[in-house]
């Protein structure tokens, strides 16, 4: 080794040294923990498996702690009784754009000029309710009946076999691309769904390559082969999703009608567009096929829970104005009066569903817990809420908790149930896959209305089955923890056919 690096070396291993030693505990402020590497701290532990990370971390310090994490102090907070003083905080004290406009610029590449996520909020807050809500689960509908339907019977009706991962992710995917971007042409004809099912699939596959390499995005630990391969998986998406091949499309909609108009009022080059359409394409669609993996896992594994299920679609089916095969919508007021597939959604999202939710300390502040401690926050530091932890798995709060029971949110009369407790005290926040607060889901109905609408269709029009009726539930690929749903460590293979 030549003089020159190994004094390179010392002269950064001094720096570390000097940067670890800046910070010591303040009288008020949570524990502090900084771990045993220099300015890492406990960064490779959190980047490996968060969930287990954090869960040594409360047993040693209780549930507020603040690590250091390659070189950033972040407060986390596992006390669900004190959520709600953050995530209704004001922005001037704790702000939750930053990061979002950090992971926009290191996953997506886009930098918007004149950005607000406030200002998007509000506009495209109408395009997914109220009268437009219907409007997009209409067409969700009628687009999940084109890939799940047409595919099949491309298939000659015959067994086909696949990962269940896949299959809910593709389906789903491409239903909701079409649904939110536009189809190819109207009136709907064979030729113009086939195309829209080819086309869809197109998107789903490249958009799948880009979502594999997201944690890696994220945290900046790609190789150079990773690199060039996100680069080009990027390339084609933005060649996919460009204004120019957007502008061709019918039924675009109203949500996408107004991302482009806020777009073109930010300044927002073409280029820079159709890199802000991936974004959003992940952002809408990203969570949902993994969702609906899940809850199809837990239902082949749990015989009751699939007989109970199937047992409300009959009666469901048994009171319908028309035949199934003649329902062009699945009213809203049907999609309402599933309490068990509610349930099984429920239970299934609180096993499985893993966001981190932060916040940057913007000024020094007094952090009031619910049971009346204090604790004083810094400047510069993020906090993190981890409701995966906490209620999502807490054994005070539910019995049993990594058991999935399809009836845990159904009440003694077939309501639903809200009353969970902790500490002798009932939860607001009782489970938290949404979100909370200024930064909850807006998607959050359509995105329901369209998981419930696809295992509708899957148990009504399908045999549906594991290939191993033994398989084991995969463990969660731990990279994913923070980004929303977990994604599976392996895909489960499945055979499915249509029903005659």
């Amino acid at each position: 080794m030549s003089w020159a690096l190994l004094l390179g070396l010392l002269a950064a291993l001094l720096l570390l040294l000097l940067l670890s030693r800046r910070r010591t505990r303040r009288p008020g402020e949570p524990p502090l923990d900084l771990g045993s590497i220099p300015w890492l701290g406990h960064a490779l532990e959190f980047g490996k498996d968060a969930a287990s990370f954090l869960t040594r971390m409360k047993k040693k310090h209780g549930d507020i702690f603040t690590v250091l994490v390659g070189g950033r102090y972040v407060t986390v907070l596992l006390d669900p009784h004190s959520y709600d003083t953050v995530v209704w905080e004001s922005r001037s004290k704790l702000d939750f754009h930053a990061y979002a406009v950090f992971l926009m610029e290191r996953i997506f590449d886009v930098q918007l000029p004149h950005y607000s996520p406030s200002d998007e909020k509000a506009k495209m807050k109408p395009t997914l309710l109220h009268r437009d809500l219907q409007a997009l689960t209409d067409a969700m509908y009628s687009n999940l009946r084109t890939v799940l339907l047409g595919d099949t019977s491309e298939a000659a009706g015959g067994w086909l076999e696949m990962g269940l991962l896949d299959f809910s992710y593709s389906c789903l995917l491409r239903a909701g691309y079409l649904t939110l971007y536009g189809v190819e042409a109207l009136p709907r004809t064979h030729e113009s769904q086939a195309q829209d099912r080819a086309h869809s699939a197109d998107v789903f596959h490249t958009f799948r390559q880009l979502d594999l390499l997201l944690p890696k995005l994220a945290r900046g630990s790609l190789s150079v082969g990773d690199k060039d391969h996100a680069c080009r998986v990027k390339g084609r998406l933005w060649k996919l999703l460009s204004p120019a091949r957007l502008a061709t499309r019918a039924q675009r909609s109203s949500w996408l009608e107004s991302y482009l108009q806020l777009l073109e009022e930010t300044g927002a080059s073409e280029d820079m567009q159709a890199r802000a359409m991936v974004l959003q394409l992940w952002a809408t669609q990203g969570n949902m096929g993994p969702a609906a993996f899940w809850l199809l896992l837990f239902l082949l594994k749990n015989p009751e829970a699939l007989a109970a299920v199937r047992g409300e679609l009959e009666q469901l089916l048994s009171r319908a104005e028309q035949p199934i095969s003649q329902m062009t919508t699945l009213p809203q007021k049907v999609l309402d009066s599933m309490p068990v597939l509610d349930s099984v959604l429920s239970e299934s999202l609180r096993l499985t569903a893993a966001p981190f939710i932060t916040r940057e300390v913007v000024v020094d502040l007094a952090l009031p817990m619910a049971d009346g401690r204090e604790f004083s926050l810094r400047r510069g530091d993020r906090l993190l809420l981890f409701p995966f932890l906490s209620p999502q798995k807490d054994p005070e709060i539910y019995t049993d908790p990594e058991v999935f029971k399809y009836n845990r949110f159904l009440s003694s009369d077939g309501s639903e149930k809200k009353d969970f407790y902790k500490d002798g005290k009932r939860l607001k926040n009782y489970s938290m896959p949404w979100g909370a607060g200024h930064n909850q889901c807006l998607g959050k109905a359509y995105a329901i209305n369209s998981i419930k609408q696809f295992v509708f269709l899957v148990l009504v029009h399908f045999d549906l089955e594991l290939i191993n009726p033994n398989v084991e539930i995969p463990e969660f690929d731990l990279s994913r923890y923070g980004f929303g749903l977990m994604q599976p460590e392996h895909d489960v293979p499945v055979r499915y056919r249509i029903r005659p």
